[in-house]
This record gives structure tokens, sequence and C-alpha cells, in this order.
């Protein structure tokens, strides 16, 4: 079977060395509203709290991007991935143009609030080059990613993703894509699973919607390090409630016999 890489955030193993770890959002437009979040996620004990910062009313404020990342962990003691998704690949339309975005990245590595980044692969390569040196820099991993929320992709185009997000030098490749028919759920963890064997950082993977909610719950078997799941609001279609989730994956635990199958990928530079 399979050896997925594990994904380690500042020298620890997400989810405690057991595969997937669970990544929960939070998208709040105000720092109360996060926080408010926070108090209802913490005691399910997400291994990571994904903060879609394109639904922060301050985005376009450093100054509250930072204070307001520094009173999520202060109340949650949870790692935080901090992402702005792009309007084109799912995510909210922000008020700043994409040299402000990155900026807002760019300090936000330098004050160390945030334990990862998610930047898609999609944009300028110059700007995914600066994300990458200042993440580093400062000792924060950094995800590169792609969304295609209409349809999968073919397998060609899939292998891609995961191999140029590897030579931009991330430290974990994601891909996530809509599936119209089953048959594009096992494209998207046969992709996945080519990748596991040929690319040497962790991977993400899933298939979304309520056709792709299956690969939530066995894509680890395939070589996805890391699953997302409802905490109290949804940030994509599928996303299953964390409670479900975990019970459903401790039953596919038992069924396929499997132990902890990884492999071990520091994040942390």
């Amino acid at each position: 079977m399979n050896a997925a890489k594990l994904i380690h955030v500042q020298g620890k193993p997400l989810g405690g060395g057991a595969l997937p770890a669970i990544i929960t959002p939070l998208v709040g437009k105000t720092k109360a509203a996060l926080l408010d979040e926070v108090a209802a996620i913490v005691p399910k004990q997400p291994d990571l709290l994904e903060w879609r910062i394109d639904f922060f009313e301050g985005i376009g404020d450093t100054a509250l991007v930072i204070d307001a990342a520094r009173a999520i962990s202060a109340a949650s003691g949870i790692p935080i991935l901090l992402t702005r998704r792009n309007a084109t690949e799912g995510g909210q339309r922000v008020p700043i143009d994409e040299q402000a975005v990155v900026a807002m990245y760019s300090e936000a590595c330098r004050a160390r609030c945030v334990e990862v980044i998610d930047y898609e692969l999609s944009n300028r390569r110059q700007d995914l080059q600066r994300l990458r040196a200042v993440s580093a820099e400062n000792g924060i991993a950094m995800i590169m990613s792609y969304h295609d929320f209409q349809h999968t992709p073919d397998a060609t185009t899939l292998d891609s993703k995961f191999i140029d997000a590897e030579r931009q030098g991330a430290d974990v490749a994601k891909v996530a894509v809509m599936p119209n028919d089953p048959q594009d759920v096992l494209t998207l963890l046969a992709a996945t699973y080519r990748a596991s064997q040929s690319i040497h950082i962790p991977l993400i993977s899933m298939a979304m919607g309520g056709v792709g909610s299956l690969s939530r719950l066995i894509g680890w078997l395939y070589g996805s390090a890391a699953t997302f799941a409802v905490g109290k609001s949804s940030s994509a279609p599928g996303q299953i409630a964390i409670e479900e989730l975990r019970e459903a994956l401790a039953t596919v635990r038992r069924s396929t016999g499997s132990r902890t199958l990884v492999t071990t990928t520091t994040l942390s530079r």
C-alpha cells in the first residue's frame, strides 16, 4: 500500500503522525466573527486552521491582518494556514490588487503570525518566487495549489500540476477539482497516486462536491496527506463535518488494516 508523505509544521507532524491531517476553514468577515468560529472549532481539535482571508473585510490593512492572525493563534493554539483564494479558482473577490495581496502575504510571513501560506500556481511566476523566498526566509511553509471548480482535467494536466508545484519550490502540492461523474474521482485519485510515487514533497488532493466526497475519506490511501472538514462553516462544496469525518476515517483505517502509512517531510525551514 502507498506511503503518503507526512506534513510537518515547525517540526511537528500534523495529526500526530496519523493520516490524513484534518484542515478546517475559517471564513469570518471580521476579527470578532473569526474568534466566534475559533471558539466553536477548537473543541473539535483540527490539525490546521485555514484562514480564508479572501472573506476578511480587513484584507487591505496588513496591521489588521497580523493582529487577527495573532488573535486566532492565541485563542486556538492550532497552526494557521493563510489562504487568499483567488476569484478565478473559487475564491471571493477582494478590494486589493495582486501586488497588494503579495505584500500582505509577505508581511504576514515576516511577522511569523501564521505557519503556512497557500498561493496558486496560476499566479505570475515572479510572485510565486517572491513568496517562496520570503516564506523560506521566515520559516513559513508554502503550499502551491491548483483548483478547478468546473470540471476535472485530464490525467496529463493533473500530473503537470503536481510536478510544477515541486519544480517551483513548494513544500506541499495541492490539487482540487470538480468531478462530473465517478470516473473523474478515479482520475484524481490515480493522479494523486502517481504523484506520490514520483515527486518528493507531500501532496493534498481532493475531488469536490457530493460526487467527490469519497476522495476526502480515502484520498490518504492514494497519497494525500490532508483533508478538509467543516468546523463551523464550509469553504468548498463537499466538505464533511469534522466529527463525521473522523468517524469515517477511523472506519477506513480499521477496514483496510492500515497503520500509519507515512514518510516524513518537514516543512519548517
